[in-house]
């Protein structure tokens, strides 16, 4: 298993790609926002420090992106436009799931529901060029020289943790979801009854 390989990278170093891009990509968010909000912020659905949304948009984004290397213009484009379009489906898909998006963008000019903007589509460009001709090659060449049982178990280790803490979580705001719409429903019922009650003269 860890020793396929996916378009030259071998499954064991793109989960240690998938971990690190998570934690880096919670790092950047949530210092910006801790900048913006004058306080600390944590950007992450749990407790530590992960957001996978950055995990899965730079592994797959990279493997996308990466034939346009040599087009820098094209690489550009393509980052923003498609980041744009996951970031989207990402936000729908919370909606419908955890009746929450992790983001608002509502107070950006150029926004589209508060999901998507135009500044988060430029940035999302620059963060393309960066991981493609940057990034990326500088952490496979350190993958590459890592003793290969300890990055494994680290990775593996990092996501558990990480299991643990979103399940919880989720768990936990499944619960109040739940606990919200039966108290929606009883005061609903509780309206009906009185309404009822008023027309019959009781």
């Amino acid at each position: 298993m860890w020793s396929r390989v996916f378009c030259g990278v071998s499954a064991e170093h793109i989960i240690e790609c998938f971990v690190f891009y998570s934690m880096l990509g919670w790092a950047v968010e949530s210092l910006y926002m801790s900048i913006c909000n004058r306080k600390l912020t944590n950007r992450g659905f749990g407790v530590g420090p992960f957001c996978p949304i950055y995990g899965f948009g730079a592994v797959f984004g990279y493997f996308l992106l990466r034939p346009l290397a040599s087009h820098p213009v094209m690489l550009y484009l393509t980052a923003a436009v498609t980041a744009t379009i996951f970031e989207y489906l990402v936000a729908i898909l919370m909606q419908k799931v955890l009746h929450q998006v992790w983001w608002d963008y509502n107070e950006k000019p150029f926004n589209y529901k508060g999901l998507i903007c135009l500044e988060s589509t430029l940035a999302w460009g620059i963060y393309g060029l960066g991981i493609v001709k940057v990034i990326q090659p500088a952490v496979l060449r350190f993958l590459a020289v890592m003793p290969e049982p300890q990055g494994r178990r680290v990775a593996v280790f990092i996501l558990f943790l990480y299991m643990l803490d979103f399940t919880y979580h989720l768990l936990s705001a499944l619960e109040i979801d739940i606990r919200e719409n039966a108290k929606e429903k009883k005061e609903y019922v509780m309206e009906r009854y009185h309404t009822i009650r008023d027309n019959l003269g009781l």
